[in-house]
């Protein structure tokens, strides 16, 4: 398989007989230049949304119509986007599995905050998530947006996930220290990918107190559009 950075919490992740796309934002990302976007989308075939905020559903309606790939996430969430146009939606919750081909994808939980800007203010999308993408007979954590929580216990002991692509940068979410900490105390990774970093000013700009803090994981500080095979 390979996993593709493309920014922020954005990836792209080649497995089996998939191109997923994950949490696309493309339009103002500082990570991603504009001649990048094609390279980005190229043969995507799903598109899974952890939650509402802009910097992970800015170009969802834009990506869903450039590619013609279905897009599955939150109920709450899918219902507000199909309703704007948005095709091929599937809804689901936690604990929900969708088949993806040969690729199975399990919404798990985070712990953050879902929404999308509205005229009176934020409007709230049903809970934020992550994701257990199982194939190749490995199984890959996205994390989403979260910080450290009691979850990830039954998380790791039911799912085993032996990768993690772990939001780390701070501010919004849990930093490179606390994701250490949750990979050490919950999960028995073997490829740590931190994300949600180098963005902002505000977000850690590092990964070493990651990789101090994993002995004997491979933390992988990915680089935009360069594949990381596994």
């Amino acid at each position: 398989m390979d996993i593709i950075w493309l920014g922020h919490g954005s990836f792209r992740i080649e497995i089996e007989d998939q191109i997923l796309l994950i949490d696309p934002w493309l339009t103002g990302n500082p990570m991603l230049d504009d001649a990048q976007h094609e390279a980005a989308l190229a043969g995507v075939t799903q598109i899974l949304v952890t939650h509402g905020h802009f910097d992970h559903t800015q170009d969802l309606k834009m990506v869903a119509e450039k590619t013609g790939a279905p897009v599955a996430g939150m109920v709450e969430l899918m219902g507000y986007f199909s309703a704007r146009g948005v095709e091929n939606t599937t809804g689901f919750n936690k604990g929900g599995t969708i088949r993806c081909g040969k690729v199975d994808v399990t919404m798990v939980p985070a712990s953050h905050s879902s929404s999308v800007d509205g005229d009176a203010g934020p409007v709230y999308m049903g809970a934020e998530i992550g994701f257990m993408i199982k194939g190749e007979g490995r199984t890959i954590y996205v994390s989403g947006d979260t910080d450290i929580m009691a979850d990830m216990d039954w998380m790791g002991d039911y799912h085993k996930p032996d990768i993690g692509i772990l939001s780390a940068g701070g501010h919004f979410t849990m930093d490179m220290a606390g994701a250490a900490y949750a990979a050490k105390r919950y999960f028995d990774f073997k490829t740590v990918i931190p994300c949600h970093y180098r963005t902002f000013d505000a977000l850690e700009q590092s990964a070493q107190v990651l990789i101090d803090g994993l002995p004997g994981v491979d933390v992988i500080e990915p680089e935009v559009l360069k594949p990381i095979s596994l």
